[in-house]
C-alpha cells in the first residue's frame, strides 16, 4: 500500500489488520536484518504507511516487538509441548534436546527473548508489559502440561526454572553465535578466537541435560553429593 492511499482504520476488525500488517511487516524485517537494526521508519515503510499513521497503533517501536515476543512464546510454546509428546523414553537428554532444538529453530524469537528485558520492556506502557507478561506465563501452561506427562517426578517450580533457563541461555546464545559481519571475519581469521563461534543447538542442549539432570536427582542423591564433596575438602585440607 502507498503511504498516500493509507487511510485510518475506522472499525474494530480494520483496525486489527492494520496492527496484523505492522506487525508482519515488523516480523519480515528483523528477521532480514535483525531486530537492532530495525527502526519504527523502515516498519512504516514497508507496511506502507507513514510513521505518523503507524503511531495510531504502536506508541513505540519496542511495544512492536514486544507484541511479537508475546507471539512468540504463543507459537514456541505448543510446539515444544507437541516435540516433547513425541519422545519415546522421556529423560534428561531427550527432553533438553527438544527444548534446544525448538529453539534454535527459531532464530528470532531467541532474539527477541533476549532484547525483551534489556530493551523492550523499558520503553513501554506499563500496561503493555502487563499484557506480554501475562502472555507468556499463559502460554508457559502448555510446557507444564507436557512435562508433567513426560517427567512426572519434575516439580512445577523446577519445570519452571527449566523454561526460565532455556530461554534465557537461547537468547544469549543466539546473540553470540549471530556476530556481525566484521565480527564474524574476525573469528573466522584468527584460530585464537575459534571459541568464540557457538552452535546454539548443541551448547543448549548439553547445558540443559546437565540442568535436568541435577533437578530430577532425589533430595539423598544431592544430599550424598553434598556431602562427598565437603568429606573432599575436609582430605584436602588435612593433607
Amino acid at each position: 500500500m502507498d503511504p498516500a492511499e493509507f487511510q485510518r482504520a475506522r472499525s474494530p476488525e480494520a483496525k486489527r489488520l492494520r496492527e496484523a500488517a505492522i506487525l508482519d511487516a515488523a516480523r519480515e524485517l528483523a528477521t532480514e536484518r535483525g531486530i537492532r537494526q530495525v527502526t519504527l521508519t523502515d516498519i512504516a515503510a514497508r507496511a506502507g504507511m507513514h510513521k505518523s499513521a503507524l503511531l495510531r497503533y504502536f506508541e513505540t517501536r519496542e511495544e512492536i516487538f514486544l507484541r511479537l515476543t508475546a507471539a512468540g512464546w504463543q507459537e514456541w510454546s505448543p510446539a515444544l509441548a507437541a516435540r516433547l509428546r513425541e519422545i519415546r523414553d522421556p529423560g534428561p537428554a531427550t527432553v533438553a534436546q527438544a527444548f534446544a532444538a525448538t529453539l534454535a529453530q527459531r532464530g528470532m524469537f531467541c532474539d527477541l527473548l533476549a532484547q525483551a528485558p534489556l530493551n523492550l520492556e523499558r520503553n513501554v506502557s506499563v500496561d503493555a508489559v502487563r499484557d506480554f507478561k501475562l502472555a507468556g506465563f499463559a502460554a508457559r501452561e502448555d510446557i507444564f502440561a507436557a512435562l508433567d506427562e513426560r517427567l512426572p517426578a519434575l516439580s512445577r517450580g523446577d519445570g519452571l526454572d527449566l523454561i526460565a533457563t532455556a530461554v534465557a541461555l537461547a537468547g544469549a546464545f543466539w546473540q553470540i553465535a549471530t556476530p556481525g559481519p566484521e565480527v564474524a571475519a574476525l573469528y573466522r581469521s584468527d584460530p585464537r578466537l575459534a571459541h568464540a563461534v557457538i552452535e546454539v543447538e548443541p551448547r543448549l542442549a548439553r547445558i540443559l541435560t546437565a540442568t535436568l539432570t541435577g533437578m530430577l536427582s532425589g533430595p539423598a542423591q544431592v544430599a550424598q553429593a553434598a556431602q562427598g564433596a565437603q568429606s573432599a575438602q575436609v582430605a584436602q585440607k588435612d593433607s
